[in-house]
């Protein structure tokens, strides 16, 4: 056959002889950072649509990912991002220092590489027995909202019923995924077992009627206007770097504008903050997009960087802080306000925000200091901002 091959391609194309076509190399991919800071845990993201070297994408299931500096086979996410069955996105992650850049190598697999014992992951998943929670997580931070049986609780004046589209979180402090564990204790030791600490965290947060960490409305004069509770779920993905799911809303009213509303929400590895993508239609103009951050009893200290697009809250929880916050890309801003109210659950801080063709995309969440990873309300500050500078320079992409 080697004989065969060398005679041919010696040959000049004629009387219907086809040369030989090579098999396309190998794929390998160029990951740039143009700041001039470190970048310790970034996702990148490439287009399957670029990866036919490797073959029909209907057919591609899995792909190796070998970091070529150091011959690392890493983890890595075929994504679905729109569940039509086909793969969108490959996923993997890397660290890049600061103005540097990294090379992978890209190639077909007929299995996943395994991953090792305990590995971090995302998780995200409906959750009846407690009602009709939504909850997700990563190693780091996990999140819960309210579905419509909750509603229809509350509106009976059952306590196990919750009124909000508000988001919740649940201070964890272990990398593994604890969602089915603190629902399990909730389920088979007590209800809502998962207050208590027993050592690897508990939900002490209170959201109420609230936008706690994240939640959006329509501010208008000086009236939030606000949805109920999803109606609503579908899960697009969970894997070892990215959970993504939708929640929808039934259409609620902004001031005599009728409001239909879904989101888009992702949650990757390593990250302490939730990636939202609000979509907002109505039959009248909308004046805003507002996104909300809960003070509570306003007890704590609020800082925010209106240019760099972001605000924070750092407040005590029992023997701990907390700080929430949320990030937006100064293109949508229009506004930043500090709330206050004598009413319970409505003194927030607002981003105020001007949705593009429907849709503001922002990222919210929480960073506990008795996790470990936050000692200070100067070092949450220096994780949005560092967050805020990452998102206006995004990482540069080329496959070679």
């Amino acid at each position: 056959m080697k004989k065969t091959l060398l005679l041919a391609a010696a040959l000049p194309l004629a009387g219907g002889l086809t040369a030989h076509k090579p098999a396309p190399a190998a794929p390998t991919v160029t990951v740039r950072n143009r700041l001039n800071v470190a970048r310790p845990a970034e996702t990148v993201s490439v287009p399957v649509s670029q990866l036919k070297a490797l073959g029909p994408v209907a057919g591609l299931r899995y792909v190796v990912v070998k970091d070529l500096q150091t011959n690392a086979v890493l983890p890595s996410q075929l994504l679905d991002s729109n569940a039509d069955g086909q793969p969108d996105e490959l996923l993997f992650q890397t660290a890049l220092p600061a103005g540097g850049s990294r090379r992978f190598g890209l190639a077909a697999g007929a299995a996943p590489a395994p991953a090792p014992a305990g590995a971090p992951t995302t998780f995200a998943r409906f959750v009846p027995e407690r009602t009709d929670d939504f909850a997700w997580e990563n190693e780091r931070v996990a999140f819960r909202t309210y579905g419509p049986n909750a509603e229809q609780l509350f509106d009976k004046k059952d306590p196990n019923g919750t009124l909000s589209s508000g988001m919740d979180c649940w201070l964890k402090r272990v990398p593994y995924p604890i969602i089915d564990k603190w629902y399990g204790r909730h389920v088979h030791e007590k209800p809502f077992a998962y207050h208590t600490d027993t050592g690897e965290g508990y939900d002490p947060y209170h959201v109420g009627t609230s936008r706690g960490v994240g939640g959006t409305g329509v501010l208008d004069g000086d009236k939030l206007y606000i949805s109920k509770n999803f109606t609503s779920y579908k899960v697009l993905a969970t894997g070892p770097i990215r959970t993504v799911f939708e929640l929808t809303y039934a259409p609620w009213d902004a001031n005599g504008r009728r409001v239909t509303e879904k989101k888009v929400i992702s949650l990757d590895l390593g990250s302490n903050l939730t990636r939202y993508e609000e979509q907002l239609s109505a039959d009248k103009p909308l004046p805003n997009c507002t996104i909300g951050l809960t003070l509570h009893e306003a007890k704590g200290e609020v800082n925010a960087d209106r240019r760099a697009g972001w605000c924070r809250y750092w407040e005590k929880i029992d023997d701990s802080y907390l700080g929430t916050g949320v990030v937006v890309a100064p293109r949508y801003l229009t506004d930043y306000q500090d709330h206050r109210s004598a009413q319970k659950d409505q003194s927030q801080l607002y981003m105020v925000t001007r949705p593009a063709q429907g849709t503001v995309v922002f990222y919210a969440g929480f960073g506990w200091q008795k996790s470990g990873q936050f000692a200070s309300a100067v070092a949450w500050d220096a994780y949005l901002a560092a967050f805020a500078q990452r998102l206006a320079s995004p990482l540069e992409v080329a496959l070679n």
